[in-house]
C-alpha cells in the first residue's frame, strides 16, 4: 500500500497508512508549521454579497480530500462524505432532490447531461439521474476515488489512488476498458486530480508527475509528459504529484506539478508549450490572458498565457493554505484555511474584497456561474456570493 501525505493545511506533511482513512495518521511538531500571515484591514473595490448559504452533510473535515460541488444547467451538485448527494437551484440555494448512500463519498461530483457520478472512499462508484436523483447503477473499482470522475461520450473516466484510470459505461456501469500502467511512487500528497475529456482523449495527471492523454475508445496511451523531474534523496524529497485539476482551453492544457512546474501543453500531441518552475498542488485558474497558479506557500501568481512570464504576485495570503484559483470576471477567487474567501484583481492582484463562509477551512477551488462564486467548507457548509463592481 502507498503512502499518502496530507496537504500543509493541518499538520504541514502528515504521512497516512494508504488507501485507507486516516489509519496511521501521525503529525510532525506544531513548530514546523509556517503561521499564516495575518489578514489586514481592506477597503474593498468590489461590492460582494452573500445570496444564500446550506449544510450539504458532512464535509472532507482533516481528511485532505477536496471534494467541490459541480454546476450543470444551473443546478448545483453536492455530494457529502456521509453519503448525500443533493441538487439545488444555483441561483437560489432551493433543493432539488436529495439521496443518500451507504458508502463514504469522496470523489465527485461529476456530471455531463443526465448521468451524474460520486466516487467513493472504499472504491465504489455510483450514477443518479442527474434530473430525478433516481439511481442508476453501482460499480466498484480498485481503490479510493477522491477526485471527480469524468462524464462524457457515453462514458464515465474515473481515476482511483492507485493509478489507474477506468473507463466505465455510462448506462449501465460494466467496464470498458482500464489504464494501469502508471507508476505510483511509496509517497504522495493526499488527494487526486480529476481526469478531463479534450476530444476523442482523457487527460489525467499522476503521483509521479506525469500527465498522460489516453484514447477515450480503448485506453491506449496518446502521449505522456512530465511535469517534475522527480529527484531527491528521500521519498519525501521526490514528491513530485499533479494533484490540481487541469484546465483546457481548446486544444491547450495547463497543469501543475507539486514541486514541479506549471505549463502549458497541446492536448492533441503533448507538446510542450511552455513550461515554468512554480511547485503546486491545487486547480489552475485560466482568464483570457493569463494563467493562476497557487503555489506549495499559497502565493498567488499570474502567468501570461502565451508565455508562462510572471505578470505578477500576490504573497499577502502565505501560508492560509488557498484553495485553487477559479476565475470570475476581472477577478481571482480563492478560499482559505479560516473560511475566509477572497477576490484578487486579475490586473495586478490586489485584493478587492473579502468574505467570510465559516471559521473552516475552505480546501476546494471555488465555482462560477456568471456574478455568483459557490464555495464549500470542510465542514460541508456551501455558501453562494454574488459580486459587482
Amino acid at each position: 500500500m502507498k503512502k499518502r501525505v496530507l496537504v500543509p493545511l493541518f499538520a504541514a506533511l502528515v504521512a497516512t497508512g494508504g488507501c485507507g482513512w486516516f489509519s496511521g495518521a501521525k503529525s510532525t511538531k506544531k513548530e514546523n508549521i509556517a503561521a499564516p500571515k495575518e489578514l489586514v484591514e481592506l477597503t474593498p473595490t468590489l461590492s460582494v454579497k452573500e445570496v444564500w448559504s446550506r449544510n450539504i452533510g458532512k464535509g472532507a473535515g482533516k481528511s485532505g480530500i477536496r471534494v467541490k460541488p459541480t454546476l450543470a444547467d444551473g443546478k448545483l451538485y453536492t455530494a457529502g462524505v456521509d453519503g448525500d448527494v443533493r441538487a439545488f437551484d444555483a441561483a437560489s440555494g432551493r433543493e432539488i432532490w436529495k439521496k443518500n448512500v451507504d458508502f463514504r463519498l469522496a470523489g465527485g461530483p461529476g456530471v455531463a447531461g443526465d448521468v451524474l457520478v460520486v466516487g467513493g472512499l472504499d472504491g465504489d462508484v455510483i450514477a443518479f439521474d442527474a434530473h430525478s436523483g433516481a439511481e442508476r447503477w453501482k460499480a466498484r473499482v480498485s481503490a479510493e476515488v477522491v477526485a471527480a470522475p469524468a462524464v462524457g461520450q457515453g462514458t464515465v473516466f474515473v481515476r482511483c489512488n492507485d493509478g489507474r484510470v477506468y473507463a466505465l459505461d455510462a448506462g449501465d456501469g460494466k467496464q470498458r476498458w482500464i489504464y494501469d500502467r502508471a507508476t505510483v511512487p511509496l509517497l504522495s500528497l493526499r488527494g487526486t486530480g480529476a481526469p478531463v475529456i479534450v476530444g476523442d482523449a482523457v487527460l489525467s495527471g499522476s503521483d509521479a508527475g506525469r500527465l498522460v492523454a489516453l484514447r477515450t475508445s480503448d485506453g491506449a496511451a496518446i502521449w505522456e509528459q512530465s511535469l517534475t523531474t522527480g529527484e531527491g534523496r528521500t521519498e519525501l524529497e521526490r514528491l513530485s504529484d499533479i494533484d490540481g485539476d487541469l484546465a483546457v482551453d481548446g486544444d491547450v492544457v495547463y497543469a501543475a506539478a507539486y514541486r514541479g512546474q506549471v505549463a502549458a501543453l497541446s492536448a492533441s500531441n503533448g507538446r510542450q508549450i511552455w513550461t515554468r518552475a512554480l511547485s503546486s498542488y491545487t486547480n489552475i485558474g485560466v482568464s483570457a490572458s493569463q494563467v493562476y497558479a497557487v503555489d506549495a506557500d499559497s502565493a498567488v501568481w499570474a502567468l501570461d498565457r502565451t508565455s508562462g512570464s510572471s505578470m505578477w504576485k500576490q504573497d499577502a495570503l502565505e501560508h492560509r493554505w488557498l484553495s485553487g484559483a477559479a476565475v470570475q470576471g476581472d477577478y481571482v477567487v480563492v478560499g482559505d484555511l479560516e473560511g475566509y474567501v477572497h477576490w484578487l484583481s486579475i490586473s495586478d492582484g490586489k485584493i478587492a474584497a473579502r468574505e467570510r463562509l465559516s471559521k473552516k477551512a475552505i480546501q476546494a477551488t471555488p465555482v462560477v456561474m456568471g456574478d455568483l462564486v459557490i464555495v464549500e467548507d470542510i465542514d460541508g457548509k456551501v455558501g453562494a456570493y454574488r459580486a459587482a463592481p
